[in-house]
């Protein structure tokens, strides 16, 4: 019955590992080794498309509603202005005055740095691949394959006469629209000619250091009649997603909405496409976002009676492969002569989760962990605090591990001894198993009755790896979507904890720890079994290859302080070397 057992959990954690090695390789943008993968869908390119997918919106909040106004293209000669300050370099079209390209000059793109193939270059005395470093680009207004723009505009809820939308054309206001050195905010206006007896006048305002733009709706009313305009606040982005990296799941890429009364509410583009997306009922609370691995943007309320206003959720496919979030603020009546201003925040950069739980409720929660949010979360928070002081999130990871042993000490203690008393046992085990191998029921009776008397639990060494297992993934997960692991060195040649291992020195540490626990278990009485145990570690460590070099610091980390408790305890029972 031990046999088989302990067979069971060696395929779960083997087959468990098998689908790390694969969905790793393809979140590194190599096939699948053993699983297909889903193929993802390519919108084709629109000839000169830089323009918005035009949609039809409706006053309904359903999902599949389209988010974005229908209305005739703007003329190609639209201004583009170039924003710059400290964080961003941006362009802002003067068509609707739409962030149609976002970059975020303290994020850089490493191509071609670390991995198998440079790696495999350089021992076979090819020159190295240059590397290429860019600025992350989080908007474009390119093909259909990357567009991902922040729009807005107003609706007419009663039909008729249209009001400017993201389609209007709009001037910019003179410059400067470079942030200067000592210069602590950057304003830049747009202002539309009246169209439905309605002027709208946009003003982005730009901090030093903040990856908040707050944006000013100024709806000024140049006719003779009240309105009753709403403002629509939209996302609009390509609908590819990334392959998943982790049991065929991957940190959640498109939509995400949020309402006091529901909470944080992913949306697919899967769903939206199909018609079905879920979104909140009206609500006077709320933003929308939409969510990528590091990096998200979303648009909020900023006006100090926000709470006043009323929205609702919208999401649309565009077609193209385009797809859009959208939020609908009913806004008071505007009379003749009068200007109603609302203050909007368009958040559109790293996922920080202090940062972002002071700026709205659930911000934060657009840093996804997956299902192991309820680990992932208190995991990361104690790894910051040790961040804070220790300096290097290498050696915080390091601390997190000694603390998560400590934790466990007295669980593994007893897991520890268990397995020292089976390695005790094991030489009469073996005799009895070569004395009853024709007789299968009297040798699994006496096997039974050996571990009765010997007071031996041969299931007790593995609740602490059923135990661990999950902290494991939670890790993964926080070291997977944590942006401050992002280009974070550790030591020597570890300049970047989210990275592979450049020189895979780590992961060939980290099979030496694996076969060093491996002489220190009991060997098991099935010599196929005995011959498993060996094997395994090696072919399981080759995944750890291409595993986050913070992951396998975590888990070497983990192995040594387990060998050192195991060799204690081995050494005390006496049983050390059997």
């Amino acid at each position: 019955m031990n046999d088989i057992r302990r067979t069971i959990l060696w395929v779960i954690f083997g087959f468990s590992l098998v689908m790390l090695w694969d969905q790793w390789q393809v979140h590194n943008g190599r096939k699948p080794t053993f699983l297909p993968s889903k193929p993802t869908a390519q919108a084709p390119a629109q000839p000169g498309g830089t323009g918005p997918a035009s949609a039809t919106p409706a006053p309904a909040a359903a999902a599949g509603t389209a988010a974005a106004p229908t209305g005739s293209a703007a003329p190609a000669a639209a201004e583009r202005v170039s924003v710059e300050t400290d964080v961003y370099k941006a362009t802002i079209d003067g068509q609707g005055a739409t962030v149609s390209r976002l970059e975020l000059t303290q994020y850089v793109e490493e191509m071609n740095k670390t991995g198998l193939i440079p790696f495999a270059r350089k021992l076979m005395g090819m020159p190295p691949i240059p590397v290429v470093d860019t600025d992350v680009v989080l908007m474009d207004d390119g093909t259909p394959a990357t567009r991902y723009l922040a729009q807005s505009g107003l609706l007419n809820p009663a039909g008729g006469e249209k009001f400017p939308t993201h389609l209007t054309l709009m001037a910019a206001k003179p410059g400067p629209y470079r942030m200067a050195d000592g210069q602590d905010t950057l304003e830049v206006a747009f202002e539309s000619q009246p169209q439905g007896g309605l002027k709208y006048v946009k003003t982005y305002v730009f901090k030093r250091g903040d990856y908040v733009i707050r944006v000013r709706h100024q709806v000024v009313n140049v006719g003779d009649q009240p309105r009753d305009p709403q403002l629509y606040l939209q996302l609009q982005r390509h609908g590819t997603e990334p392959s998943g990296t982790m049991f065929g799941t991957s940190t959640f890429t498109g939509p995400a909405v949020y309402t006091d009364e529901k909470k944080f509410h992913k949306v697919s583009f899967g769903d939206i496409a199909k018609g079905k997306a879920e979104l909140p009922a009206a609500s006077n609370s709320g933003w929308v976002a939409m969510v990528q691995h590091y990096f998200a943007s979303a648009w909020l309320l900023d006006t100090p009676d926000s709470a006043k206003l009323k929205r609702e959720f919208r999401a649309a496919d565009l077609g193209q492969n385009q797809f859009a979030i959208s939020m609908v603020v009913t806004l008071p009546t505007v009379a003749p002569g009068a200007t109603q201003t609302v203050d909007s925040a368009l958040f559109a950069g790293p996922e920080e989760e202090k940062k972002l739980e002071a700026l709205a409720p659930g911000l934060e929660l657009v840093k996804d962990y997956g299902i192991f949010a309820i680990i992932s979360k208190p995991l990361y928070w104690l790894l910051d605090q040790l961040h804070k002081i220790l300096g290097n999130w290498g050696w915080a990871i390091v601390a997190l591990v000694v603390l998560l042993k400590a934790a466990f000490y007295w669980l593994n203690a007893k897991a520890y001894a268990s397995m020292a008393k089976m390695k005790a046992i094991n030489p009469k085990i073996m005799e009895m198993r070569e004395r009853l191998k024709d007789k299968p029921q009297e040798m699994q009776q006496e096997m039974m009755r050996i571990y009765r008397e010997e007071k031996v639990n041969p299931m007790g060494g593995c609740f602490p790896i059923v135990i661990q297992i999950p902290v494991f993934i939670a890790l993964y997960w926080v070291l997977l979507s944590s942006v401050e692991m992002r280009h974070a060195p550790w030591i020597l040649w570890i300049r970047d904890l989210s990275a592979p291992d450049p020189w895979f020195i780590l992961p060939l540490v980290m099979t030496g720890t694996s076969l060093l626990q491996t002489w220190l278990n009991p060997t098991p009485p099935d010599p196929m079994q005995a011959k498993l145990m060996w094997i395994m570690p090696l072919a399981f460590s080759v995944m750890f290859f291409f595993f986050p070099a913070g992951l396998v610091l975590y888990w070497i980390t983990n192995n040594v302080l387990s060998i050192a408790q195991q060799w204690v305890i081995n050494k005390r029972l006496g049983v050390l070397g059997k």
